[in-house]
């Protein structure tokens, strides 16, 4: 991602217009047991799509970072616990398509999610640890 991102940087701020877009998740905000690879590649993509929004700013060219929650998919469909606020690609697409017309910095999808990442980022430490510890996890091979 980083080298396709960052190629058509360059022609965007000389074009001065354009937008990138990063698909990260809402799990780049808070660290999930069983998902540290998951989540700390994740907030990798987030804060480099925050750089480059930095890097960028004044050039016309806009970086958007989608953030979404759980999307019915083949890779969700394994999951054996509760997926909160599961959306249909077809439900998520509209919904991220208009973040991207709206060059929103940062958007989590769905709203509840946002909501919910909100609250996990301001909880204690302990607190989160004492909760994420016993979360369910992806099933490994």
């Amino acid at each position: 991602m980083a080298a396709s991102l960052a190629a058509f940087a360059p022609a965007m701020r000389r074009a001065g217009r354009g937008t990138l877009v990063c698909i990260a998740s809402v799990a780049s905000f808070r660290g999930l047991a069983g998902n540290g690879a998951y989540s700390a590649s994740k907030a990798a993509a987030r804060i480099w799509a925050e750089s480059l929004r930095t890097e960028l700013h004044g050039s016309g060219v806009s970086v958007v970072c989608i953030c979404p929650g759980y999307i019915d998919t083949p890779l969700t469909r394994v999951n054996r616990f509760r997926m909160p606020f599961l959306m249909s690609a077809e439900q998520a697409a509209p919904k991220i398509a208009r973040a991207i017309a709206a060059r929103r910095r940062v958007a989590v999808i769905p709203w509840q999610m946002a909501l919910a990442a909100m609250v996990l980022r301001i909880i204690p430490g302990w607190l989160y640890d004492a909760f994420a510890s016993r979360a369910p996890r992806k099933p490994r091979n």
